[in-house]
């Protein structure tokens, strides 16, 4: 599947409309502030924002990619849009989930969904700073046996810092939109 210009354009659009505050201070999840901050949840949890976040990582993933997921919560609504979307365009996707710590309960553990030892993985997040919830995510999978083979961000603020991170650990990376493609 190749990207479509048109459905990255909309994407952008609605994050910029919908996600986009720029009336900050803001305290991100790296400790850092910033002017500006991007709630991608106010698209990624929109029916049309989420099947425009599915068809846009659907675009960028590599074909051996079988799941998809990340850290609990940026993750979890673009690994599911994606998987539908997947699904609409005839491809077997999964999505899972890896929680912030193990839980006692149930069956217990961080991962969440019908993914295992072998699986060939794409890690997903909304927004990054740094990578720490990208390397944690990937961590994890790597203890489970999970191979990452992809990382894919809608929105790096990392100035190419998370590009370089993902580089050092062998991992193909794309960041769909970075800063000046919000106007910010």
């Amino acid at each position: 599947m190749s990207e479509n210009p048109s459905v990255r354009d909309a994407l952008r659009r609605h994050l910029v409309d919908h996600a986009l505050r720029t009336d900050g201070p803001f305290t991100l999840r790296s400790g850092q502030t910033s002017d500006w901050y991007l709630d991608a949840r106010r698209t990624t949890f929109d029916g049309e924002g989420a099947t425009l976040v599915g068809e846009a990582v659907l675009a960028v993933l590599e074909p051996h990619v079988s799941a998809v997921g990340g850290m609990t919560m940026g993750a979890d609504p673009i690994a599911v849009a994606t998987a539908v979307v997947a699904y609409a365009h005839a491809r077997r996707l999964r999505a899972f989930s890896v929680r912030k710590a193990e839980k006692a309960h149930g069956t217990g553990g961080r991962l969440v969904g019908p993914i295992g030892r072998g699986d060939r993985v794409a890690v997903v997040e909304d927004t990054t700073t740094t990578g720490g919830a990208l390397v944690e995510a990937i961590t994890v999978l790597g203890d489970h046996e999970i191979d990452v083979v992809q990382v894919v961000a809608l929105v790096d603020r990392s100035g190419g810092a998370v590009a370089a991170l993902m580089q050092a650990r062998g991992l193909p990376y794309t960041a769909l939109f970075e800063p000046a493609d919000l106007g910010v």
